[in-house]
């Protein structure tokens, strides 16, 4: 296996991560509006190639993308509203004087999907004949997840959570109750359709914005899915659950950098014996989705496709878990069979043994490398840049991460010295830069750097911390935080690296 020869992974490049949710505007949240294309164009003016977001799906609990209702649709809360006005759905809406620096889901979530059932009203009442035909050609065309996901929110907003919980005809699935269901919730159905078709036009107008202007995407796909999910619900004989329907084993990882605990994160474990007696059929169709989406895939806990960390239901923590082995290069040879080769990022954080390295390689996908890792002392370090090999991704932090001021400012003082040995003085004086210097110069193919990072920004800035369940998730920025200087430095240091892109 391979990448394709056409993706960014196969060149040197550099990019910015940076989830839609972070973008400025006035609507409580960024959305694929015009911020995403202004910054697609700062993207270009700062000489990068890639755009990495964060998983495009509804949040859930916690506001975590990676604890979604699905893993098909896309979030509600990134639609463009502005776009819904334009097309006369929507009435003008006043500024609402959301906090420009944080999203305050609480408050920005009821009111968006307000404004979303509003433009639905507005739209059976004034849409046209090619608007309606292009909804009802989207609808049939996303049906295979689109009908079962529709059919989840118009339930869940009745019953609540978890679907196990549901009437048991609606948690079983029997067709005579989603069928009466269905003739009884023909509206709501179409509303939750409505959002997903206006998400679906709107993205793939901002990747082709992208696109055009030399930028891919990178996007991220959670290895796991929430149990409360139309996923788990629609396909429940994937997972390993009891006769109720509720997970018995739970999915996380071991204590590690992160948490001296692990982490328990609680979705559902795959039955993949039954996803194998298929063909792997949903991963197939979700993969074949996500790059429907975006040019390239970063896969979420990769380590997860070798063996997974199995922890009882009813342990509070992840230290009572064990591995148990997963699919291997099995699932990868029945996904490439069907997709070809895919320009997939493997996320190999936290204990990698042998084994996941083997398989990471026979998949022929990049690792990752994570800059604030590297400064334990020890030259061997894998994710010090003078070992680092080119089929490597190579971030200075990512989303879990502090930020590199952050990070900087609570380093022990072992890794204080270890880094100003390594990289120099000035880490004192811009360790931000200083570090987004040694993940650029190094022989790393692909190299991403958090927007926090390019701007500067402190702990304060910080996008999630592992195991908290509260206030992650919500950091936005604001246009007069970025002057000319990020840019221009960035161009400089991306020309001078060889990561410019083709005919720059």
């Amino acid at each position: 296996m391979s990448i394709p020869a056409d993706s960014l992974l196969a060149r040197r490049s550099s990019g910015v991560l940076l989830h839609i949710t972070s973008l400025p505007g006035p609507n409580g949240c960024g959305d694929l509006g015009p911020a995403a294309r202004h910054f697609v164009d700062w993207l270009v003016a700062a000489g990068q190639s890639a755009w990495q977001v964060l998983p495009l799906s509804p949040a859930g609990p916690g506001n975590s993308p990676y604890q979604s209702v699905s893993a098909f649709a896309g979030s509600p809360l990134m639609v463009d509203l502005d776009d819904l006005v334009h097309k006369g759905w929507l009435p003008w809406m006043p500024h609402q004087g959301f906090d420009h620096q944080r999203c305050d889901f609480g408050r920005v979530r009821p009111w968006r999907m307000a404004s979303l059932r509003q433009a639905w009203k507005g739209f059976g009442q004034r849409a046209s004949a090619a608007d309606r035909e292009d909804f009802a050609t989207f609808a049939a065309a996303h049906a295979h997840w689109l009908d079962d996901y529709a059919l989840f929110m118009v339930l869940d907003a009745r019953h609540g959570g978890p679907w196990t919980t549901w009437p048991q005809p609606l948690a079983r699935r029997e067709a005579d109750a989603l069928q009466a269901v269905r003739d009884q919730a023909d509206a709501d159905l179409g509303f939750w359709r409505f959002v997903q078709w206006r998400f679906w036009v709107q993205w793939q107008a901002l990747r082709r914005y992208a696109s055009e202007r030399g930028v891919q995407i990178i996007g991220d796909a959670p290895i796991f899915v929430a149990h409360h999910s139309a996923d788990v619900w629609a396909h429940a004989n994937q997972f390993l659950l009891d006769e109720r329907g509720d997970p018995f084993v739970v999915a996380g990882v071991p204590p590690d950098y992160f948490s001296p605990t692990g982490q328990r994160w609680g979705n559902p474990l795959y039955d993949w014996d039954a996803m194998a007696h298929d063909g792997y059929r949903w991963w197939k169709d979700r993969l074949a989705h996500t790059f429907r989406q975006v040019d390239v895939v970063r896969l979420d806990h990769f380590r997860g496709f070798e063996a997974h960390w199995e922890i009882p239901a009813t342990e509070p923590t992840a230290i009572a878990g064990r591995w148990q082995r997963g699919p291997g290069q099995a699932f990868f040879d029945a996904v490439q069979d069907e997709l070809g080769s895919l320009s997939v990022i493997a996320e190999d954080l936290g204990l990698i043994t042998p084994e996941v390295d083997a398989l990471r390689a026979g998949c022929g996908f990049p690792g990752m490398r994570i800059l604030h890792f590297a400064f334990g002392g020890d030259p061997a370090n894998p994710y010090l840049p003078h070992n680092y090999e080119r089929g490597t991704v190579a971030y200075t932090g990512t989303h879990d991460n502090d930020t590199s001021v952050g990070w900087w400012r609570s380093a022990a003082m072992g890794e204080k010295a270890a880094a100003r040995a390594y990289a120099g003085r000035c880490m004192d004086q811009e360790p931000h830069w200083t570090l987004i210097h040694s993940v650029s110069q190094s022989v790393a193919n692909t190299a991403i750097v958090p927007f926090q990072d390019v701007l500067g920004l402190d702990s304060r800035h910080r996008m999630n911390t592992p195991g908290l369940a509260s206030g992650c998730w919500e950091w936005r920025f604001d246009w007069s935080q970025v002057d000319h200087i990020p840019a221009e430095r960035l161009l400089a240091m991306t020309r001078a690296h060889g990561r410019l892109p083709p005919g720059r």
